[in-house]
């Protein structure tokens, strides 16, 4: 299917990703590196361009989350590194679509079924598994974004 090609590409490619542990050094990757290269901040700070406080400041802010990627990449540079970016899904993308129409199927027949047995036309288990794949079915099939809403 031409749809799902693109998902498929872009799963294939995050694969890798997903392996990766989800943890960065506590006092954040650019002191880390720094570091390990045994630079002083000094040296960092001729490097990029700004004071040896500004250095300081920028390894902090990093160590919070509060860093720009702008920021953050002129400073990968500065230690000789690459900047690589990328948000990574949990779980395959694929995946993630096929567990949303699962659960807002089985919820509208839930809904339904419950109706019904209000009225006293209850339906059996094996045709609501039937209704659900089909709605289930039916919103793959549809525009993803509807599954959002």
């Amino acid at each position: 299917m031409l749809k799902t090609l693109p998902l498929r590409q872009l799963d294939r490619s995050l694969a890798p990703w997903r392996k990766l542990p989800r943890s960065r050094p506590a006092a954040g990757w650019l002191r880390a590196v720094r570091e390990a290269l045994g630079m002083t901040t000094r040296q960092v700070a001729t490097a990029v361009g700004v004071s040896q406080g500004a250095v300081v400041d920028i390894e902090r802010t990093e160590a919070r989350g509060d860093i720009t990627l702008a920021t953050l990449q002129r400073y990968a540079a500065a230690l000789g590194c690459d900047l690589v970016y990328a948000l990574v899904p949990r779980l395959p993308l694929q995946r993630t679509i096929e567990a949303k129409a699962d659960q807002i199927a089985r919820l509208q027949v839930a809904r339904v079924s419950q109706s019904m047995a209000l009225e006293g036309q209850q339906t059996s288990p094996e045709y609501r598994k039937r209704e659900i794949a089909a709605l289930r079915r039916k919103l793959l099939d549809g525009r993803r974004s509807r599954l959002w809403q």
